[in-house]
């Protein structure tokens, strides 16, 4: 059996829980939601959980203040909340009368509608963490050989079953399960009834054109709908937690800057199996390759730093960079290439001079890193996420 891995949210949630009533932890089905839950309740006496897509835990909240009531010096722990939306007004008052820390931790499988609820009726009394699929930092710590292990995480991407799979085959019948489990489960709730087989379509279409410029009237040309309905599909699939809506960045330098955001599967493991991309050979030479690497190092950034704000830069004239990073006045960029020999264009260099960030990455599949000069380094992506963490812990000090 495989050691566990720990996970990085695990001693936020334990912090949070100290500073409010109620957690909120939301991703997608399968991320390792409960799994982090049921590690933190054996450290936290007394506590109960329920799962509420079990018929036996969801008949034992028949009358939730009850409940609720006979366990108030407990840390309550309701796995997949959104299947009893009707709980939240009750959580409320439960949080409103015994008035401690550390009430209650909610799960949520990627529901928008969770967020809302929790946003409507328990605002000010919980706080929502994202839980993503494994990050780098999480399985590189277990690993002697980092580089092939970032090529597994890359390939296989970051959903537990996934990314331990016993062999690259298993682990592309998991992710096509999962494709299709999603589909058929999440999204008929999530997209009230819109059809398996037009939200299959769509979401091909989107890794098809993962890390490209948004352009809904095409899509919607292509999928005989119109570009609201794109618009709506794309809304809850990103609220799902499986796609990115990466937005411009857009400053004051009297130039013309594109507006148009960017749209990525967020998951490379899932895109590669909505590409039918098996094994790393089949990546090498398919023509996504590079916006593949572009997402999957957004997304660990993106992980690690969820208090940044994350956008892309780009010109009309041709300056562009492919992460932003922002924090009050301060600014990184990221620029992202799928070759161990990188090469930067003129329009890189042009958008470094328009950003003007305190520092640069160009983050490649290289085993050293290097200077480029004025402040720019050639680094691995491991090697770029310590240099965030670090300036992250700075920035929370």
């Amino acid at each position: 059996m495989e050691p566990a891995i720990p996970r990085l949210t695990a001693p936020i949630v334990k912090r949070l829980l100290r500073d409010f009533p109620g957690v909120v932890l939301v991703g997608p089905r399968q991320c390792g939601k409960s799994t982090l839950a049921l590690e933190i309740l054996s450290s936290v006496k007394p506590s109960v959980y329920l799962d509420l897509e079990r018929p036996s835990d969801l008949a034992r909240l028949q009358d939730p203040e009850a409940f609720l009531a006979a366990h108030d010096r407990k840390l309550v722990c309701l796995d997949e909340i959104q299947q009893a939306p009707e709980l939240f007004r009750v959580l409320r008052g439960a949080i409103d009368r015994v008035r401690r820390n550390g009430q209650f931790l909610l799960l949520g499988s990627a529901s928008p509608e969770l967020l809302r609820q929790s946003s409507e009726t328990l605002a000010g009394r919980v706080i929502v963490v994202e839980q993503t699929p494994f990050l780098l930092p999480e399985v590189i710590g277990l690993a002697n050989d980092h580089t092939s292990t970032i090529v597994r995480h890359w390939m296989r991407g970051g959903f537990p079953r996934s990314y331990r799979a016993v062999s690259d085959d298993s682990s592309f019948v998991w992710r096509e399960s999962f494709v299709t489990t999603f589909l058929e489960r999440d999204m008929a709730r999530l997209a009230h009834g819109v059809a398996t087989t037009m939200l299959r379509r769509f979401w091909h279409m989107c890794a098809h054109l993962h890390g490209e410029l948004w352009n809904g009237s095409k899509v919607a040309g292509s999928l005989g709908v119109a570009h609201t309905t794109v618009r709506r599909y794309l809304d809850v699939m990103a609220g799902a937690y499986v796609l990115r809506i990466l937005q411009p960045f857009v400053a004051n330098l009297g130039k013309r800057l594109v507006r148009t955001p960017k749209v990525y599967i967020r998951d490379s493991g899932l895109a590669h199996a909505l590409l039918a991309i098996e094994r790393e050979d089949d990546l090498l030479g398919h023509p996504v390759r590079g916006s593949s690497w572009e997402g999957y190092v957004i997304e660990q950034v993106a992980g690690m730093l969820p208090r940044w704000e994350l956008f892309f830069f780009r010109t009309a004239a041709g300056a562009e960079c492919d992460l932003v990073l922002q924090r009050g006045r301060t600014r990184y960029c990221i620029e992202c290439k799928a070759s161990s020999t990188p090469e930067v264009t003129r329009g890189f260099w042009n958008a470094i001079e328009d950003v003007r960030p305190a520092r640069t990455w160009v983050v490649a599949p290289v085993r050293e890193r290097y200077s480029l000069g004025h402040d720019v380094d050639v680094v691995s992506v491991s090697e770029l996420l310590d240099d965030l963490s670090q300036i992250d812990a700075r920035a929370v000090r």
